[in-house]
């Protein structure tokens, strides 16, 4: 039913084209139609295989976007291109601004703040392996951790000729981290003459989102040796979370921060103080210091009521400003057929910035910090302390927090520089009687990161600030805490506050060479072999400002971290045609790999894959795959320091409305027990719960194993008279990963502990005699496993030429069967279904049903097209546990394109509208930030956009 309602979509879009006059569509089509088309007769490499073949008997299914189908989307990053294929799960983008709300996820790759990566199968970003020309690219960096990914946001988008997705476990061809997938970006070659286009395009009606994109590239040279090199400019501007209504309040449709639903913040402008067992705010702002009355019958204090809490939500970024520029060469000489020499350069800056509300500064045991802010007293002597004695944490205050407005807001700037640099010799020679192909590649990348972080405050000088008057000397100034909005000066802030430097960076040398060719015939065709060894070498570092090390920030904290790793791998892959144009066996083909790596870090390893093709006709060919995995640790994820992520989450021990602490005397016994106070006093106060993060040096690699199998329909019948093609493609893939490197989750040990009592859960639970959450253990570990089961399907149809032009309709939809995720417990494990359900923090949906429908027709010098992008609908859950439905969403592009024939087609203007019916996302509660999923959904309002562009 679901791939009815995807065709039926693709079916009524025609109409609704003739009706709007203007179309858009991406275009992504299997590899085998896309290389018909476009590639020669000879046999030819296409990702998923070594072996040079005919393209339309791919032995693993793969999905080619090329450079007309990225032009189609109106988008200016290939990652928000990627990410919208059905059987991509979104991954970090620009629409994610986490800097310094959240901190550092327990993922040990840092932040990310300002880049991209594609994630599919849901396996996460790590587990798909980026290549450019079949060969690895460096890892980004944001000055915040060391990514275990590939940041999309360095590619330079005008090198960019076409993708190839695989969609299916390769780690005996390529090595680790090819579980999910592999995305091969191929770069520009052979382009003749001058192409330039220039975009601009924002949100209608809102006059924001602004996105500027200039793209020009030339390709020149003769038979033996030719050049292409291009340049590009991109420029997105933010949106604001005050500019869209589902984000005004902490949880969607919030009005007030008095609601019981809660999620407003405890440090205020006004602050919030804890003293004396009284819980207190002042009245209003207080010029110098304010008048305490213990009875708060009089003076400036009263106690703080839901009302009085803060709403930090409208100051965030809804999308984040990215600006990107750079270029690349691409060069060939052939000296002969033997051998041959390229050389590409690639340059690529990203200037990107995320965004916070004011600082929170907090002092005292129940902050929490980690740091000296947990110890610092207030003096008597300071000349704003109003409670008439010094303030000691843990004997007559707990808490003082406070609302930093006069520093301005938070501000994280990421300046990054990526450079990479390939040679490749290669050649044929005859061997056997037959042609041998070889080749030897060196690759070299680097990465560098600096982010400035301005509305941090250096702690030591707070501690000196508030303490006796006669130690603030010199240019010390002492601090108001106590005063509210205005009582922080200019002299008070230049005194304690600094702007926070760091900085990352990430290399990569590698080295790999091939060979392929035939050996001898089998009964349905030549042998085929490929052979070849690589070593690679990565580094990576993360170096935060010398104050932030040294324990003394009052933001997010984090200490540097640096490691390498160097691997030698040796691979094998064979086919084996067995049979061909006999009945029923049209082609009966056997292949396999297999791959040994040998790491500095854990040792050696080898992953095989084997697989069968069978064609039992002419237009029917069938697959089956069983393929091995390997992910080896990352850098980050071995060497990464000790951070914090501050995780959006419900505390099952608060008592709260709807909690479980409510609920079950159970679990208030469980929660007695973990240090929560028998008194029922406590309430979470802040909604964020600070998980302490980190690298684990003796984690082992992952492994994993695919199971794949499949069809492709296309059919000669189809092929001539009024359809050119006509294809149907429908895969099957279940993967069970072993040994995930991740944390167990926050939300799992919280539950576990609360409702069992589970020891292991408890033990890495923290809590201070108030009962507040002081710190949960979120280290890496080798936690359990993952399994996901599910079918990808995929139709294209394209008519020839008629009286009314030509028409094209692609579909692709992917049904998900099954994910979970298994966790040890003290006995036993536990096991998450999060199929049909969103998981929050960090975001991600997890939809049974994702799919997309593409009509596109042109006629002389007009075409238009239309894309339908269906999301089905998740169960999210509320703070009070009752449950959320994420309505199932459908999302509309158009795109108009007009090339005058008397400009001989090489001038055309387009124009184009995403979410062209302006559909918003649905409300997620368990969401970090804006309250949407932005892995999986669109910023609301509609995007327009126009393009001039030529070709000589």
């Amino acid at each position: 039913m679901r791939y009815k309602t995807i065709l039926r979509c693709g079916a009524m879009l025609p109409m609704a084209m003739l009706a709007a006059g203007i179309g858009h569509a991406q275009t992504a089509v299997p590899a085998g139609d896309a290389a018909v088309e476009t590639v020669a007769a000879d046999d030819i490499v296409v990702t998923g295989s070594r072996i040079r073949r005919d393209p339309t008997e791919q032995p693993q299914p793969v999905v080619v976007v090329d450079e007309a189908a990225i032009a189609k989307t109106g988008l200016s990053s290939i990652a928000d291109v990627l990410q919208r294929l059905p059987s991509s799960s979104g991954g970090l983008n620009t629409k994610f601004n986490n800097s310094g709300n959240l901190g550092n996820p327990p993922d040990g790759g840092g932040v990310g703040a300002g880049s991209a990566a594609i994630d599919l199968r849901y396996l996460g970003a790590k587990r798909t392996l980026v290549l450019v020309d079949g060969m690895r690219y460096v890892n980004g960096a944001s000055a915040s951790g060391i990514p275990g990914t590939v940041d999309l946001n360095s590619i330079p988008d005008v090198m960019i000729g076409r993708v190839e997705v695989l969609q299916s476990a390769a780690s005996a061809l390529y090595g680790s981290d090819a579980i999910g997938g592999v995305v091969n970006i191929i770069t520009k070659s052979g382009q003749k003459g001058l192409s330039a286009s220039a975009q601009y395009g924002q949100f209608l009606g809102k006059d924001d989102g602004q996105t500027q994109n200039y793209q020009l590239s030339y390709g020149f040279g003769g038979p033996q040796t030719h050049v292409d090199a291009g340049v590009f400019y991109t420029k997105q501007q933010d949106v604001r979370a005050s500019d869209r209504s589902i984000s005004q309040f902490p949880n969607p449709g919030q009005a007030s921060c008095a609601e019981p639903i809660g999620g407003c913040s405890s440090f205020t402008p006004l602050g919030r103080f804890v003293v004396n067992g009284q819980n207190l705010t002042l009245r209003g702002p207080v010029a110098g210091r304010p008048v305490y009355d213990p009875t708060l019958a009089t003076g400036d204090f009263k106690l703080l009521l839901p009302a009085d809490r803060y709403n930090f939500a409208p100051l965030n970024y809804f999308l984040t400003p990215n600006e990107r520029y750079g270029g690349f060469v691409n060069a060939r000489a052939e000296f002969s057929d033997a051998l041959n020499l390229r050389v590409k350069a690639v340059y690529n800056r990203r200037n990107s910035q995320n965004r916070a509300a004011f600082l929170p500064l907090g002092i005292g045991p129940d902050v929490g910090n980690g740091n000296l802010l947990d110890t610092i007293s207030v003096d008597v002597t300071n000349p704003y302390n109003p409670f008439g004695a010094t303030l000691v944490p843990g004997q007559n205050y707990t808490a003082v927090y406070r609302r930093l407005v006069e520093a301005g807001q938070r501000t994280y700037s990421q300046q990054v520089d990526t450079m990479s640099v390939t040679g490749t010799l290669d050649g044929k020679f005859q061997m056997f009687g037959r042609n041998w192909y070889w080749d030897a590649n060196a690759s070299v990348g680097q990465n560098d990161a600096h982010q400035l972080f301005t509305g941090n405050v250096n702690v030591a000088r707070l501690q000196q600030a508030l303490g006796p008057v006669s130690d603030c000397t010199g240019p010390c100034v002492p601090f108001n805490f106590f005063g509210g909005v205005g009582s922080i000066t200019p002299e008070m802030l230049a005194y304690v506050g600094f702007d926070e430097r760091s900085r990352s960076s990430q290399r990569l040398d590698d080295y790999t060479a091939n060979l392929t060719g035939e050996l001898f015939d089998l009964p349905g065709g030549p042998v085929g072999i490929a052979i070849g060894y690589e070593h690679r070498f990565q580094s990576g570092n993360f170096v935060p400002d010398p104050v932030i090390q040294a324990g003394l920030g009052a933001d997010i904290p984090a200490q540097a971290a640096s490691g390498q790793f160097n691997v030698d791998e040796l691979y094998g892959e064979l086919r084996l045609p067995l049979l061909k144009d006999v009945p029923f066996f049209q082609s009966l083909e056997l292949n396999g790999a297999a791959r040994h790596s040998n790491y500095s870090t854990f040792g050696g390893n080898t992953t095989l894959t084997g697989g069968v093709l069978w064609k039992p006709v002419s237009d029917l060919l069938l697959r089956g795959s069983y393929a091995e995995s390997l992910r080896a640790p990352s850098i980050g994820e071995l060497y990464g320091a000790q951070s914090r992520f501050d995780q959006p989450l419900s505390d099952p021990c608060s008592n709260i409305a709807g909690s479980q602490y409510q609920a079950s005397a159970t679990v208030r016994a469980n929660c007695v027990a973990n240090g929560v106070p028998v008194s029922g006093s406590y309430q979470e106060p802040n909604g964020q719960l600070p998980v302490l993060t980190g690298g684990n040096r003796d984690l082992q690699p992952e492994t994993a194993r695919t199971i794949l199998f499949g069809g492709a329909y296309s059919p000669a019948w189809a092929r001539g008279g009024s359809l050119r093609t006509l294809s149907l493609e429908v895969n099957y893939y279940d993967i069970k990963v072993k040994g995930a490197i991740a944390s167990i989750g926050a939300d799992v040990l919280l539950d576990r502990c609360a409702q069992v009592a589970d020891a292991l859960s408890c033990a890495a639970i923290r809590r201070a005699p108030s009962g507040i959450i002081s710190s949960i253990n979120g280290v890496l570990l080798n936690t359990g496993g993952i399994r996901t089961q599910g079918i990808d399907a995929t139709f294209n149809l394209r008519t020839s030429e008629t009286g009314a032009g030509s028409f094209g309709l692609y579909a692709a939809g992917n049904y998900l069967l099954k994910y979970s995720e298994t966790v040890p417990a003290t006995t036993g494990s536990t096991t998450t279904e999060y199929t049909g359900t969103e998981r929050g923090s960090p975001d991600q949906a997890y939809p049974k049903f994702k799919g997309q429908a593409t009509i596109d027709w042109a006629v002389g010098p007009i075409a238009a097209s239309i894309t339908g992008r269906y999301i089905d609908g998740v169960d999210d859950v509320k703070p009070d546990n009752s449950p959320n439905r994420m309505k199932s969403r459908l999302y509309g592009d158009a795109q108009v394109q007009f090339s005058p024939s008397w400009m001989q087609d090489r001038i055309a203007l387009t124009l184009g509208v995403n979410n062209l019916f302006n559909s918003n996302p649905p409300a997620c509660y368990s969401c970090s930030l804006n309250n949407y999923d932005p892995t999986t959904y669109d910023v609301p309002g509609r995007f327009g956009y126009v393009r001039l562009s030529y070709k000589m």
